[in-house]
């Protein structure tokens, strides 16, 4: 895991003991990552609605949640990580479905923005 997702998760796990703390006795103990402010999972429409409102807060364009899979799957082609890998990352259980639905292949130019970002 690169340290960038390291570093989040490590922050996460601060701010879900801060919640567990404040919850006390109504906190549900688990091994979710992302859980509410009492330990339980997500409602689906309750995440969606998170994303979307952290998307605005942060001014982004606003997409689906489901769409952020899409651009992991094009952002891993950028920068030309091997298709079994992205499959793996993406835990896709055939490469096809990695390769023709969630792989967008990106101009040579992207490529180099990327790699200049990295």
């Amino acid at each position: 895991m690169d340290l960038l997702c390291v570093a989040a998760l490590q922050l996460r796990r601060k701010e879900q003991e801060l919640s567990r703390q404040a919850a006390g006795e109504l906190w549900t103990a688990n091994d979710f990552v992302f859980t509410t402010r009492y330990g339980t999972p997500f409602e689906p429409r309750n995440f969606n609605r998170r994303f979307m409102d952290r998307s605005a807060r942060a001014g982004v364009r606003r997409i689906r949640l489901h769409d952020t899979r899409h651009t992991c799957g094009s952002l891993l082609a950028a920068l030309d990580v091997h298709p079994r890998i992205a499959m793996q990352i993406l835990r896709h259980s055939k490469i096809a479905v990695t390769m023709e639905v969630y792989t967008h292949v990106p101009s040579e130019a992207t490529r180099r923005a990327l790699r200049k970002l990295g």
